[in-house]
């Protein structure tokens, strides 16, 4: 299992998301994509991983695809694709990866659950001591790719950060959390205002399709009464 690349930028910063929590990691690498300039320098060949592929603008995109951006160097790698039952296969190709392009450092996104109303951000690192607003993860149990990642990359320059989102539905909030922090740590010009309004919109469609499935009830227990009348009368 290997990445193949068009090209290969030196000291880079490697920014990788895969699924996860809230899919907040996907979300993230999605936004960098969208939001800086980016041209595609390679992907991950391998038919180890669940078969997949993705259509965008009538083009194919590769499961776990690589992006490059020139302005701050950040070697963005998206994964539309689950690696479960391949963790360590993972983690070590992208390990070596990022020691053979000699990377200035490995970030790794991810989400967590919520322990409580306000959302908070972590980090785990090699490099740095002090990342933004976000707090050293004193406790805790890491499990999946990340996991392997931090293992495998204890000699590297690594850092995991950490927000906590919802388990159940794409977390945009999050991840504009996750985005505000970059912004501030690796020192880009980014606005997460984006992602604000995306979180926004999905709420108000999630409260909209949840009232529905609600009025949607109350009109099959009606039709449900009313059958049981239709019966009990003939």
């Amino acid at each position: 299992m290997k990445f193949n690349l068009k090209k290969r930028p030196k000291n880079c910063t490697v920014v990788h998301g895969f699924p996860g929590l809230g899919l907040v990691g996907t979300i993230v690498t999605k936004f960098l994509i969208d939001h800086l300039e980016t041209e595609v320098i390679g992907s991950l060949k391998t038919e180890e991983l669940v078969p997949l592929v993705a259509i965008h603008k009538a083009e194919l995109v590769d499961p776990i695809t690589l992006y490059h951006n020139k302005k701050y160097n950040l070697l963005i790698i998206q994964s539309l694709s689950e690696v479960a039952g391949k963790e360590w296969e993972v983690a070590d190709a992208l390990t070596k990866l990022s020691e053979e392009l000699n990377a200035k450092e490995t970030i790794i996104l991810e989400g967590m659950p919520s322990q409580q109303d306000a959302v908070s951000l972590y980090h785990y690192s090699t490099k740095s001591k002090v990342i933004g607003k976000s707090t050293p993860l004193q406790e805790g149990v890491l499990g999946g790719l990340t996991a392997a990642m931090i293992n495998r990359g204890k000699d590297l320059p690594l850092t995991a950060l950490f927000v906590e989102a919802h388990d159940d539905i794409p977390d945009t909030e999050a991840a504009a959390k996750i985005v505000e922090l970059m912004d501030d740590y690796l020192g880009m010009d980014l606005s997460f205002a984006p992602l604000i309004d995306q979180a926004k919109k999905f709420e108000h469609n999630l409260k909209t399709v949840m009232k529905q499935n609600k009025e949607s009830k109350k009109d099959r227990a009606v039709d449900k009464q009313f059958q049981e009348t239709i019966d009990y009368l003939g």
